[in-house]
């Protein structure tokens, strides 16, 4: 069943989004500050962004809010930026897997209620949604959006009108909602970040002066110039007031190995610059790269990453075999993601715009191309083309994840079996198609190499889920 899944130009899997927040306890203007954090984040997500802030000593349902779809720099002006004026805040950039792809689904989402506003930014998916989305609905509930963020925001909300704190009511919420999600709330006096039980998306805490600082990856807080502190634990609820932050450990689970972060993050989501629960992705992918040239070598003259996420890997690799390392791809950044798509029809045409061949870099010689992952194939067998028209005389393909065999449900939009090349297809059948002279894909056993013995989900890959994936397929009507 077809949900509508798309790739960008390069054909690469998306990330859904990335969530920022911040509360100056000095009371200094923070909306600035989010957008630079979510320009270092604009990697998560190309779709959509938004900012909510308020003012901690302002009247409790004031939330000044703009959102819109696009890229940060084309959604807010200087001028929008200004009229942003609170002390704390939450920013988000989005994209979804499926569903619909308008302003309404843009977070963060706002809900005003008895208690005061609640805005909150959600980065995962949840395989439970319709259930208790419609559990809500025969309950009253009238729903502004079709994406599972908003059952999130409408469990906490409820929560909170029974107990004496917003993160009281994170802890009852958490309890029946199932999946993947780093959640940063912002309530009128409080900042709350809160992060599933398997650990699935990252989550971080900073600190630059006195303001305190939640991301999703640790480059944002090196963007903003500010201190990283350490990352949310799988299951903690951290809450950051005037006084500090505290923490609820509550829900994190009592076995290490019960959690289960998404190996993608390390192979391709992640900024390269980022630290995620203390393993450098830079660092990973340079192991992936080493384990590929351990495992599959062969006889070349030059090893070249596809732009970006395959230059880690491309270098361990060369680092491992002695194979020079060199660039055999000129990227043109100025194909934002906001590129009229082409049809499929005339991919070539988009991956050609986006991505060119240094000729004097690979004539004549025996080119080993390392890319991340082989989705579909399409853009892989184009590429591996080109590097023939500029004069390569061999290409080997080396993959730094191993085949993707099973669709994710956890906020990654990897696609139903019949659409991913490895699916009922042998190495040699997919080394035909896309016409290298050889190709090989990193070994499964090696993922926990790259998140350096961490609990890691491996399920895309494996078929095992952390979880038991969802009755219905949640991904073509409740995605973020």
């Amino acid at each position: 069943m077809n949900h509508g899944l798309d790739f960008d130009i390069e054909g690469k899997l998306r990330e859904e989004c990335g969530v920022f927040g911040i509360f100056d306890c000095d009371g200094g203007e923070v909306a600035s500050t989010i957008y630079y954090g979510l320009f270092a984040l604009q990697h998560r997500g190309q779709e959509s962004c938004g900012i909510a802030v308020t003012d901690t000593e302002g009247p409790k349902g004031r939330v000044n809010a703009y959102k819109g779809m696009g890229l940060c720099n084309e959604v807010f002006t200087p001028e929008i930026i200004e009229s942003l004026r609170g002390n704390i805040g939450v920013g988000h950039v989005r994209y979804s897997t499926a569903g619909s792809s308008t302003r309404e689904n843009a977070q963060p989402l706002v809900l005003n209620y008895v208690k005061g506003a609640l805005a909150m930014a959600h980065n995962g998916n949840l395989v439970n949604a319709p259930e208790l989305r419609r559990e809500l609905e025969y309950d009253g509930a009238i729903f502004q959006t079709t994406i599972d963020s908003e059952v999130i925001a409408y469990h906490i909300a409820r929560e909170r009108v029974k107990t004496n704190s917003v993160e009281a009511a994170a802890v009852n919420a958490m309890k029946k909602i199932v999946g993947a999600y780093s959640l940063v709330i912002m309530s009128p006096r409080k900042l709350i970040g809160a992060r599933d039980p398997f650990g699935f998306k990252p989550l971080c805490i900073g600190r630059r002066d006195n303001a305190y600082i939640l991301a999703s990856e640790s480059c944002a807080l090196d963007t903003i110039g500010a201190e990283f502190i350490r990352d949310v634990k799988p299951g903690e609820i951290v809450t950051i007031t005037k006084e500090g932050i505290s923490s609820d450990t509550t829900l994190c689970p009592e076995e290490k190995s019960k959690e289960a972060r998404c190996v993608f993050e390390y192979i391709y989501f992640a900024r390269p610059d980022s630290v995620f629960d203390g393993v450098s992705v830079y660092h990973s992918r340079l192991c992936a790269g080493r384990a590929l040239a351990m495992d599959s070598p062969v006889e070349a003259d030059l090893v070249v990453g596809v732009p970006e996420s395959g230059h880690g890997a491309a270098l361990g690799f060369s680092l491992q075999s002695g194979i020079p390392y060199g660039t055999a791809f000129v990227k043109n950044s100025y194909v934002g993601r906001t590129f009229i798509r082409p049809k499929q029809s005339s991919r070539e045409s988009s991956v050609r715009i986006k991505l060119n061949v240094l000729k004097e870099a690979v004539a004549g010689k025996r080119v080993i191309m390392i890319d991340d992952s082989i989705v579909r194939g399409t853009t892989s067998a184009i590429i591996v083309n080109m590097l023939r028209e500029a004069g390569a005389k061999e290409v080997h393909v080396r993959i730094s994840a191993p085949p993707f065999l099973h669709p994710c449900y956890f906020g990654t939009d990897i696609p139903d079996k019949d659409q991913l090349l490895a699916h009922n297809r042998t190495v040699e059948e997919i080394r035909e198609f896309l016409g290298a002279d050889s190709l090989s894909y990193l070994k499964l056993e090696r993922l926990s190499e790259l998140a350096e013995g961490l609990p890691i989900c491996t399920a895309c890959f494996s078929g095992n889920y952390p979880v038991d994936p969802p009755k219905e397929d949640i991904r073509g009507e409740y995605t973020r």
